[in-house]
C-alpha cells in the first residue's frame, strides 16, 4: 500500500499551463527557466514569453509543488513531489470529495455500478483495511 507522501502542496489545483511546466520539471529532474522555456518552445506552434515562465515556476513553488535553488547565477527548480505522488494526493482528495457526499445510497449506487475489475480491487483495498485495522488493534 502506498502511503500518502509527507509534503503535500498548499494548493492542489494547477491551471492548464502551470501543469505543463510542472509535467516538463518532472520529466527533467529539475530545470531553469531557460531549459523549461526551450521545451515549450521547441513546437513552433507555440508562444511563451521568458518571464511568463518564470511567472508560473514562482506559482509553482508558492503553492508548494517545487522548490528554488540558487546554482551560480542560475536558478534551478526541482519537483518537491514526484508525480506519483501527486496521482496519489489527487486520488485520496477525489475520495474524500465522493465521501463527503456521505450518503450510502450513492456510494452503493456508484459500487453496484462498477466492473468486475474494480470489484476485485474495492474488496482487496477492503481486506487490506482489515488487515491494518486488526494490527492496530494488537498493537494496543
Amino acid at each position: 500500500m502506498s502511503p500518502l507522501p509527507i509534503h503535500r502542496p498548499q494548493q492542489m489545483s494547477l491551471g492548464p499551463l502551470e501543469t505543463e511546466i510542472l509535467n516538463i520539471v518532472w520529466d527533467l529532474g529539475c530545470a531553469t527557466v531557460k531549459q523549461v522555456h526551450e521545451h515549450i518552445l521547441a513546437d513552433p506552434d507555440r508562444e511563451l514569453a521568458y518571464t511568463s515562465v518564470t511567472t508560473v515556476l514562482r506559482r509553482l513553488t508558492q503553492k508548494g509543488w517545487l522548490t528554488c535553488d540558487e546554482n551560480g547565477r542560475a536558478f534551478v527548480w526541482r519537483p518537491l513531489i514526484s508525480r506519483r505522488e501527486s496521482k496519489i494526493l489527487r486520488a485520496h482528495q477525489q475520495l474524500n470529495q465522493f465521501l463527503a457526499v456521505g450518503n450510502p445510497d450513492v456510494v452503493a449506487a456508484f459500487a453496484d455500478s462498477l466492473d468486475p475489475a474494480s470489484i476485485d480491487q474495492i474488496e482487496a483495498i477492503a481486506q487490506k483495511l482489515k488487515a491494518i485495522r486488526q494490527a492496530r488493534e494488537e498493537k494496543k
